[in-house]
C-alpha cells in the first residue's frame, strides 16, 4: 500500500469488524442492498459505503477493519466489494486490517496501520452506513480542515430525556427508571459518520484511550477526541445517511 504523505493528504477508515449480532446471523455489511436503490444496484452494504469514499478524489487510501478471523475475514470483505475498487481503478488504494473486540480498538488498529504513511486527515465511517453521499464526505473534508475535528449531526424530532439508569422495551415496576434530566431538543442531536480528525491528534487520542481509558466504553471517535484533545465541531448530517442495525433497516 502506497500513500502520498503530506499535511493535506486524506485517508479513510471503514469499520466493518463487528459480528452483526442483531441481524439474525447474517453480517450486515455483506448483504446486498435492495434493488430499489438504483444508483447502488448490485452493491453490498459495505460495497456501497466504500464506493462513496472512493468516488471522492481527495481520498487517496481506504483502510477497512474486518473481523479478526485470519484470512477468511479479509476474503469475505474483498468478496463484498466491486472488483474495480480492488483493482485500483478508482484512485483510492484499498487495504484491510483485522479488527478487535471493540469498535474503538478496531479503529485504533486501522489508525496504527495508517501511521506509517502519516496522512494529514482521516475520516472514520461505519461500514453499516451504505447511503453516505460523496457530497457529505466533501463537506466533512472542508470542515475538518477548518476545525481539526468534526462530525455530522442530525437534529432530534422528539423530546429527549436522560434517565437515571438504562432502560429497555419493558419496564419493571419493582425497580422503576426515573428521568434524570430533561434535555433541550434544540441543542441535542444524534451523531453520524464519517467523523473526521487531524490524523496525528486522533491517533494520539486513541493511544491514550487504549491505556488511560481502559474499562471506558467510547461509543464513537468524537468521544475519544473530546476526552483527550478538546471540542468537536458539528455540521448538518443527512437523513439518508442512516445506520443499519436490524434486518428491517435494510428493507
Amino acid at each position: 500500500m502506497k500513500l502520498n504523505q503530506g499535511s493535506d493528504t486524506i485517508a479513510a477508515v471503514i469499520c466493518a469488524a463487528g459480528v452483526s449480532s442483531r441481524m439474525a446471523g447474517v453480517k450486515k455489511e455483506y448483504r446486498l442492498l435492495p434493488t430499489r436503490d438504483q444508483h447502488k444496484k448490485g452493491l453490498t452494504v459495505l460495497g456501497a459505503a466504500v464506493s462513496a469514499f472512493a468516488a471522492v478524489p481527495e481520498i487517496s487510501a481506504i483502510v477497512i477493519a474486518v473481523p479478526d478471523n485470519c484470512e477468511s475475514g479479509e476474503t469475505a470483505a474483498r468478496n463484498a466489494l466491486p472488483p474495480e475498487l480492488l483493482e485500483g481503478k478508482t484512485g483510492a488504494l484499498i487495504h484491510f486490517i483485522p479488527g478487535s473486540k471493540t469498535r474503538r480498538a478496531s479503529v485504533f488498529n486501522a489508525l496504527n496501520r495508517l501511521s506509517a504513511f502519516n496522512p494529514g486527515y482521516v475520516l472514520i465511517h461505519d461500514g453499516a452506513r451504505p447511503w453516505i453521499s460523496p457530497d457529505l464526505i466533501r463537506r466533512i473534508i472542508a470542515a475538518v480542515k477548518n476545525h481539526g475535528a468534526v462530525i455530522p449531526l442530525m437534529p432530534l424530532t422528539e423530546t429527549p430525556k436522560e434517565t437515571d439508569s438504562p432502560f429497555g422495551a419493558s419496564s419493571d415496576d419493582a425497580q422503576p427508571v426515573y428521568i434524570k434530566n430533561h434535555l433541550r431538543r434544540a441543542v441535542t442531536g444524534t451523531a453520524q459518520t464519517p467523523q473526521a480528525f487531524t490524523f496525528a491528534e486522533i491517533l494520539g487520542a486513541h493511544q491514550k484511550a487504549a491505556v488511560q481509558g481502559a474499562g471506558i466504553e467510547f461509543t464513537d471517535d468524537a468521544e475519544v477526541w473530546a476526552a483527550f484533545c478538546g471540542p468537536v465541531a458539528v455540521i448538518p448530517g443527512e437523513a439518508a445517511n442512516r445506520k443499519i442495525t436490524f434486518p428491517e433497516d435494510i428493507c
